[in-house]
């Protein structure tokens, strides 16, 4: 007993035990405690939102609350103990004990907000899966639009209550000269200004949606995510390439998601010694070679003789096939070449002299080369 009323840094040993004993009991039992306040808490919660699933619940609270709890206890008990005389002196002005208080409010503050950014993502889960029962795909994008402005705002308002509760600052004064100063750095900071600017457009507009295949000057592939700043597009290759959010609402941005089919135009050119009749049967058998073959596939179909030059004869074909997969279209697109390729040469009819091209035209995003191709 006389160990334990012994003095050490003007507590006595029994009190450094007990403080060590409380953080250490709500530390080995944080867990339990965490769990049985989410617990509590998710009855309440489940009257609002009855499709909550229990073990998420619990997940997104577990950690983040158990070292809020932890924090308060720990802060708590050690501000029971006395202040040592031998930390009693000053750095810069600031006496020691005071620039430990700060530190601890800080912690307290920073705990505090990580624990509402939680809360947010638990928030926003909810509406996820919500919005993932929709038809409409908007809502979704709106989730995680305002999910990282929430958490955004928290973060801001958490350094402002910081100011205010450790270091005594007026917070109306902080507010004005953030002001000033925001008003300032939105002048040097025109173009992100922009790009904020610009995705509040974007989610009232909606152009296009994650997951759509877009195609904004040289970069085309699938939207992967829209911030507040920039939208992120996974190209054909797999890189990842990031667009501000100005360039997409000020460019031309091409929604291949929203087509309604594709097509394909290929201009052929026979020889001139080919006779008219030959060229027009050559027509009538290559309409009927794609509605053999596509019947249900091709949407609308047309071959005609277009045009005749010094080269020969031009034929062009034109179809069109609904909005497919781009492997269902290359593989119809593969067979009625082959198969043309085929009937000319049973008919024994000759190309010009000149080159003799396919061009394929099917609003192609990155992911869906096309150009102009020999045909032999």
């Amino acid at each position: 007993m006389d160990f334990l009323d012994h003095y050490f840094l003007d507590n006595t040993i029994k009190s450094y035990l007990v403080v060590l004993g409380v953080i250490l009991a709500v530390y080995l039992l944080k867990k339990f405690v965490t769990q049985s306040i989410a617990n509590i808490l998710y009855y309440p919660v489940k009257l609002i939102w009855k499709e909550i699933d229990r073990k998420q619940f619990i997940y997104l609270l577990l950690k983040p609350l158990g070292w809020f709890i932890l924090i308060c206890v720990a802060l708590a008990t050690i501000s029971r103990l006395n202040y040592p005389q031998f930390l009693d002196f000053k750095i810069y002005k600031f006496s020691f004990d005071k620039i430990l208080e700060k530190i601890a409010v800080l912690i307290f503050v920073f705990s505090f907000i990580r624990l509402c950014l939680s809360i947010v993502d638990f928030i926003s889960l909810i509406l996820t899966q919500k919005a993932s029962k929709t038809i409409s795909r908007s809502d979704d994008q709106m989730v995680i639009f305002f999910r990282n402005f929430l958490k955004a705002f928290i973060i801001v308002l958490g350094i402002l209550l910081a100011l205010k509760i450790g270091f005594n600052q007026d917070i109306s004064y902080l507010l004005t000269s953030l002001s000033i100063v925001g008003a300032a750095v939105a002048l040097s900071a025109k173009e992100s200004l922009e790009n904020l600017i610009a995705s509040f457009i974007i989610f009232l507009d909606k152009p296009f949606y994650v997951g759509d295949i877009v195609k904004v000057n040289a970069v085309s592939g699938v939207v992967e995510t829209i911030g507040l700043r920039n939208t992120r597009i996974r190209t054909t290759d797999k890189s990842l390439v990031t667009v501000p959010n100005k360039q997409m609402v000020d460019s031309v941005v091409d929604n291949l998601s929203f087509r309604t089919g594709r097509r394909v135009e290929m201009k052929l050119e026979v020889s001139e010694n080919t006779s008219a009749d030959t060229a027009k049967l050559l027509t009538e058998k290559i309409q009927q070679l794609i509605v053999s073959l596509y019947a249900n596939d091709i949407t609308s179909s047309s071959v005609y003789i277009t045009d005749f030059s010094k080269n020969g004869i031009v034929i062009m074909l034109e179809y069109f096939t609904p909005n497919i997969s781009i492997q269902e279209f290359n593989t119809i697109r593969q067979k009625i070449n082959a198969a043309i390729i085929q009937l000319i040469k049973e008919e024994k009819i000759q190309f010009a002299a000149g080159s003799n091209n396919i061009t394929i035209v099917s609003g192609n995003s990155g992911s869906e080369p096309s150009g102009s191709k020999s045909i032999i």
